[in-house]
């Protein structure tokens, strides 16, 4: 049996492993930063914010998530999170399959407006005054149509990923007799799984963190969402509890990251293959 001969540590490779472990610390600290602050008592941060923490206080969080009234809200945002980040993906889908395939008059123009449809300014005054001549304002229905639409990056994605299958694909279910939609749903979405998911789980960050939106167009407290729990922490002239605050921070933050470990596998590959295929 063969031995597969190691490669030699070059200083090329010592930089690289240097970089990456580098980079990865400029994302991780923040995060072991506010875990930090988190599990101190409030007297402890006051008296050595930047320092490690002596203990862990625990009942941080159970007082941040009474304080922020997360049980109320964790369900709101559940509910706009997944209906609008589904609607939105499979909207993207439907509009970038024709794109790549080329089956709609100048396919590439619309690429191009997708592109520089990033770059536009969010025209919040328009939309409000939309959904308030509709009067959806104050509505579950309204602000999810706002959040829907926001396509951002999702159809750009897709077809890039959508280029690299093979048009004979498309010949050949249409010579079986396979309707359009059928034929979406059926040959379409199983290929496409990776960079389908990986909108999702971009649509759901979105939709999850959205403060601003939702200060906006919700004003009635039964349809507040979990970022807007954060305000109950701010007090008056600056005087905030921090230790609380980084607490509630870490319980708005936790599903995203739970989503993200569950579905890393799937988000990495269809992010590189949307972006480079």
């Amino acid at each position: 049996m063969q031995h597969r001969r190691r490669k030699p540590i070059t200083g090329g490779r010592l930089l690289n492993y240097a970089l990456v472990v580098g980079l990865a610390g400029l994302y991780v600290f923040p995060l072991l930063y506010l875990l930090n602050t988190a599990l101190k008592q409030p007297a402890e941060f006051i008296r050595d914010p930047s320092g490690l923490t002596p203990g862990f206080a625990l009942q941080n969080f159970v007082d941040a998530w009474q304080k922020g009234g997360f049980g109320g809200l964790i369900l709101n945002s559940v509910v706009y999170a997944f209906v609008c980040a589904g609607a939105s993906t499979a909207l993207s889908l439907l509009i970038a399959f024709p794109v790549a395939r080329g089956y709609v008059r100048g396919s590439k123009v619309i690429a191009v407006l997708f592109v520089l449809s990033l770059f536009l300014p969010n025209v919040i005054i328009t939309q409000f005054q939309l959904i308030l001549q509709l009067g959806l304002y104050n509505s579950r229905i309204g602000y999810m149509l706002l959040l829907t639409s926001g396509l951002g990056i999702g159809p750009l994605l897709i077809i890039s990923y959508l280029r690299s299958l093979p048009k004979e694909l498309d010949e050949a279910a249409a010579m079986d007799g396979c309707g359009y939609f059928r034929y979406l749903w059926t040959f379409v979405v199983p290929l496409c799984k990776p960079v389908l998911t990986t909108v999702f789980i971009l649509q759901t960050i979105a939709v999850w963190n959205d403060i601003i939106g939702a200060t906006i167009y919700l004003s009635s407290p039964q349809l507040k969402t979990i970022s807007q729990g954060l305000f109950a922490f701010h007090g008056q002239n600056g005087n905030n509890e921090w230790a609380l605050l980084a607490a509630a921070t870490l319980i708005v933050a936790a599903p995203l990251i739970l989503v993200y470990l569950i579905f890393q596998r799937f988000f990495v590959s269809g992010a590189l293959s949307g972006s480079l295929k």
